[in-house]
């Protein structure tokens, strides 16, 4: 049976930096800026024999309950309330401050069974520190080094001791289903290019939640899932790290990516900002469906239409949600507007699924949901070989390729071989010289032609070997 713990402790003792180091990835941002953490993460952990699940958290701070970090104190709380164990973190290398000794008393307090961590030990002077943890009356300090892997050994046997031998060492049955970034291609090889394999709407999917900041994008996560799992409010940039967070919509096994806002790369200046859109956009390549979050008050910034660009790049499932549709007075109009502007700035995913949400209200969610299901299937479709050449001798008879030099373009074939999204390979004579407008030309028939709506399309151009390439001619 596995367990659950908490990491607590004051802003920049270590937390997330022992939580990478539990888990074996650097999944959670670490930098030397106080207050990084700002949501509450979970992820499967090892440590040696004990499989756990670990959570991140903000770092306590003294604060009103409507300020920010008041509003992460609340999330802290919350994890508290569901960990089995909590690692009360303390820095020993600058010792104990006031704080820590308020937050050991709500640690205290909470009844949960409690390890005190002592990080940074390998600093110098950390001794004095480690002796100083004792006075927060929370049982013997473990010296740790979770930059360095250093007490890792005694960190396991204090989780033993304060939990049972039968509890802490506990089969494990939840297996962690992240994806490892070599899994994540762009496109999926098709075995069969006959087969047209039915859409399977029992796999779980990922989609992750991408825009500027302050569009909605946690406010959305939480109105979908109906809890405050998020930290929200009025202030831009709230969302540091990518949170993933599991749902079940509809029998659906469901991961959601809440992302950081994305600004125009020229106003990234702070290293702490560049290492939040890496995770965002790492979250983009583990995602299936990407639902781009745009303000409607402000909608079709440059901003949005370059992260629409990206998304379409990496081969990814765009969907747009207008949100905060509740603030717009005159809708009809603005929709008709909006609708038009979505067909003439992404023409490269024509007919894209765009839907008015507003996550204060909770309008439009369920008509959101369903778009993503019906681009997912998009995104998965097949077309057979014979159908294809069965199109493209239409196509020829209606609008032949183009004479390059005087000579003509010939197309032999034409066959999907991927999927996730649908790739093409078009097989004809002189790849280098056909026109791009044709190419755009057969990518919106065939869009057109085998209802494949909003997602991006690849067409790739080759030709056959020439058996007599290379030959003298002989007279």
């Amino acid at each position: 049976m596995s367990f659950k713990v908490a990491i607590i402790g004051r802003p920049n003792v270590g937390k997330s930096t022992l939580f990478n180091r539990l888990v074996g990835k650097k999944l959670a941002l670490v930098d030397d800026t106080p207050g990084v953490t700002r949501d509450r993460r979970v992820h499967a952990a090892k440590l040696y024999d004990l499989h756990f699940d670990v959570i991140d958290t903000a770092g306590f701070e003294d604060a009103a309950a409507s300020t920010l970090p008041g509003r992460m104190r609340q999330q802290t709380e919350i994890a508290i309330r569901e960990a089995d164990l909590i690692f009360f973190t303390v820095d020993a290398k600058s010792g104990l401050m006031p704080d820590d000794r308020t937050f050991a008393e709500v640690v205290r307090k909470s009844g949960k069974p409690v390890v005190l961590v002592a990080n940074k030990a390998e600093a110098r002077g950390a001794q004095g520190g480690l002796l100083e943890a004792w006075e927060l009356g929370l049982g013997e300090p473990i010296p740790v080094s979770a930059e360095h892997g250093q007490g890792m050994p005694d960190l396991r046997d204090a989780v033993v001791e304060a939990l049972g031998e039968e509890r802490a060492l506990g089969e494990d049955e939840d297996d962690s289903d992240e994806i490892a970034a070599s899994e994540v291609l762009i496109g999926e090889d098709i075995a069969d290019p006959d087969a047209e394999p039915a859409y399977d709407d029992t796999k779980p999917l990922r989609i992750a939640v991408v825009g500027r900041p302050n569009a909605g994008k946690s406010t959305l996560i939480n109105a979908l899932i109906g809890e405050e799992r998020l930290l929200t409010g009025p202030e831009a940039g709230i969302t540091r790290d990518s949170i993933s967070v599991d749902w079940d919509w509809r029998g659906r096994r469901i991961k959601l990516f809440d992302t950081a806002g994305m600004r125009r790369k020229s106003k990234v200046q702070e290293k702490l900002e560049k290492l939040s859109v890496q995770d965002g956009l790492r979250a983009i390549r583990f995602a299936e469906i990407v639902i781009i979050v745009l303000d409607a008050t402000i909608p079709f910034e440059k901003q949005d239409l370059q992260i629409a660009d990206l998304i379409i790049r990496e081969g990814r499932a765009p969907v747009i949600a207008f949100n905060k549709w509740d603030l717009i007075d005159n809708p009809q109009e603005l929709l008709a507007e909006l609708r038009e502007k979505t067909g003439r700035l992404l023409p490269q995913v024509r007919g894209i699924q765009a839907v008015t949400v507003s996550a204060e209200t909770g309008r439009g969610l369920d008509k959101l949901m369903e778009s993503v299901i019906k681009t997912h299937r998009v995104w998965n479709s097949r077309v057979s070989t014979g159908k294809l050449n069965r199109w493209l001798e239409g196509i020829l008879a209606h609008h032949p390729p183009p004479a390059v030099a005087g000579r003509r373009l010939k197309i032999k074939y034409v066959t999907q071989a991927k999927t996730r999204p649908p790739g093409f390979v078009v097989s004809c004579s002189r790849p280098d010289a056909m026109p791009q407008s044709y190419v755009r030309y057969l990518t919106n028939s065939l869009r057109e032609a085998f209802d494949m709506p909003g997602v991006p399309i690849r067409m790739a151009l080759r030709t056959s070997d020439n058996p007599f390439a290379g030959r003298a001619k002989k007279r």
